[in-house]
């Protein structure tokens, strides 16, 4: 009678089902959903601002998972629109581009208006883009440059902003 040779120890595994299968083979090739891929947030409901002369139509991000997904996945932003996060208490703010492929300029807001500081960001960029100020309350994104081309700088006051305390808490 002859002895049985064990099998090659591959042969030993047997998904038990096709979605066992699936994902090994979803994480084999690299398929999984990345920060480039990210789906893009439904619009949000929308304000109005107005800086000096200038008036911007923005999307309003005052809950958490609003905040956090922002404007990752979208492909365009058009000129004179916008994002508006919406923070409860004040903060220091670092915002960072990962999962966003457009250009954006970012100015940090303070509780009562003024603009402190306006960085722009480019996309799929991770590097956060960190206040310097403690006191911010906004933060206002932007098409790359718009800030620049309307004349808009630090110190400039925003009116039309919702009250900081209508934000829901992180």
């Amino acid at each position: 009678m002859a002895t049985p040779h064990p099998a090659p120890p591959s042969s030993h595994y047997q998904p038990r089902n096709s979605f066992a299968l699936a994902l090994v083979a979803c994480l084999h090739l690299g398929l999984t959903t990345g920060p480039a891929d990210t789906i893009p947030q439904a619009p949000l409901p929308t304000i109005r601002l107005q800086i000096g002369t200038n008036a911007i139509q923005v999307e309003v991000a005052d809950e958490s998972d609003e905040r956090i997904t922002g404007l990752m996945g979208r492909t365009h932003l058009a000129e004179g629109t916008g994002m508006l996060f919406v923070f409860r208490q004040p903060r220091p703010l670092g915002f960072w581009m990962g999962g966003t492929l457009i250009p954006l300029s970012v100015a940090y807001i303070n509780a009562s208006g003024v603009i402190r500081e306006i960085h722009d960001l480019q996309p799929l960029d991770e590097t956060p883009a960190r206040s310097t100020f403690m006191d911010l309350s906004y933060a206002l994104e932007v098409p790359q440059g718009w800030f620049y081309r309307q004349k808009i700088l630090p110190g400039d006051r925003i009116l039309g902003l919702p009250a900081p305390q209508s934000a829901q808490p992180d």
